[in-house]
């Protein structure tokens, strides 16, 4: 059995051709059948997400499978081979478990070390077992995956500094006070990284939360979706002597806040620090307020230097990441290739037992009646035989050689194990 990868994702193919071959829904269901019935497929999981499709397949022959696959894929999606060629990619054996250890450990992920791409391989596994459409190679394979991807997480830090504008903006926030639950939070006005930033914030723990827009009905929905207050527009300024955070973005060409109006809710807070995100572009709050005491200003281009520098930091644990990877292909190639032997040991295991058997009997037959010890004791001697005799064959067979495939094929013609399956398959 060979294991391949066939797939695209979002450095080989656009969101249009990634639109064009996901398997969602009901198709995930059918395309796991229609694996089950392609020639020289002999199992199959399918992973479809935003940023990729990929099919991880146990194949018979590598240049047969993957040109089935393929097709398959063309045909189940009615998209013409030249552009789905294009974006597709291949890895074969070690390259392929390489390629899913990555996968499974967010090393090949858009931003690298986010968490959701495990869960999702998961899903794609949970559901293929369901299916039946696996068996001893992928099970394995995929329960290293996972667990390769945990040891990762273990041992490097891959997953923890923040890498995108919003997650940079909390983390500033936990740096600054300690417990984010108890603090009160303030969202004016509705930019997309402010709103992502203030789901990760709520996601935290914060429960007091403010709203203000100068749209009062799109203040009001996201009110309702973070479960908070509406401020009118006009008055957000007096209600901030009530707040902790504060995330900015609107789309307003000059600064709504000036550093004379937050010394005056400074002074009503008796000088409580105040955590400011100024996402929007141009800027909203004036930035000479970043002078005041107890006040923490930070803009986009604060937040990008906080995401760089982690970016950097990521790269670095990505590469003792990539060192665990290596090691971890090497112990599941070092299984696979066990297993390639397992059929002639077993076989020579039973010829070997079918002749002591037949000798044996043989044996005691001439012998005539003997005492039920001494019989013992003979069929002892013709265990312990046979067990020296196949001892070296069978332990050299197990072991790790480079010409473990010629062994192999010497060992069925020295013994005649192999013609004697291949007469059997022609009865």
């Amino acid at each position: 059995m060979n294991i391949i990868v066939i797939g695209l994702n979002h450095k080989t193919a656009t969101v249009e051709i990634r639109e064009k071959v996901a398997f969602d829904g009901p198709k995930l269901g059918e395309a796991v059948s229609q694996l089950k019935e392609t020639p020289d497929v002999k199992e199959n999981i399918v992973l479809s997400t935003c940023n990729r499709v990929e099919i991880y397949a146990g194949v018979g022959n590598n240049d047969n499978g993957a040109e089935n696959i393929k097709s398959f894929l063309a045909e189940f999606h009615e998209v013409p081979r030249g552009p789905l060629d294009e974006a597709l990619y291949i890895y074969k054996g070690h390259d392929a478990v390489k390629h899913i250890f990555r996968v499974a450990s967010s090393l090949d992920s858009m931003v690298v070390g986010e968490p959701q791409i495990l869960g999702q391989l998961k899903d794609s596994f949970d559901f293929a077992l369901k299916s039946k459409s696996t068996g001893i190679y992928l099970n394995k394979l995929m329960k290293k995956a996972v667990s390769v991807a945990k040891r990762i997480r273990t041992e490097t830090k891959i997953a923890e500094s923040a890498v995108s504008i919003s997650f940079a903006a909390v983390e500033l926030a936990k740096k600054i006070f300690e417990d984010l639950s108890s603090k009160s939070f303030m969202l004016i006005g509705a930019g997309e990284m402010a709103e992502l930033a203030a789901k990760h914030l709520i996601n935290t723990g914060v429960q007091d939360v403010y709203v203000t827009n100068r749209t009062h009905e799109r203040a009001e929905e996201l009110a309702r979706e973070f479960e908070g207050k509406v401020v009118p527009f006009e008055g957000y300024v007096d209600e901030l002597q009530y707040i902790d955070i504060v995330i900015c973005s609107t789309g307003a060409p000059d600064y709504i806040l000036m550093k004379d109006q937050l010394h005056s809710v400074m002074k009503a807070r008796k000088q409580k620090p105040m955590f400011i995100i100024d996402i929007s572009v141009p800027r909203n709050i004036d930035p000479e307020i970043n002078e005041m005491d107890n006040v923490y200003l930070y803009d986009v281009d604060d937040l990008q230097g906080v995401v760089d520098t982690n970016v950097e930091e990521r790269s670095k644990e990505a590469a003792k990441a990539e060192r665990i990877v290596e090691q971890e292909v090497h112990s599941f190639l070092k299984w696979q290739d066990s297993l390639a032997a397992t059929p002639t040991i077993v076989a020579l295991r039973e010829k070997a037992e079918t002749i002591r058997k037949e000798e044996l009997e043989k044996v005691l037959r001439k012998l005539g009646p003997l005492e039920e010890e001494k019989i013992k004791a003979i069929e002892h001697l013709s265990n312990s035989i046979m067990n020296k005799l196949i001892h070296h064959p069978t332990a050299a067979l197990k072991s790790e050689q480079d010409d473990r495939d010629v062994m192999i094929d010497i060992a069925n013609r020295l013994f005649k194990l192999e013609n004697e399956e291949n007469n059997g398959d022609k009865k």
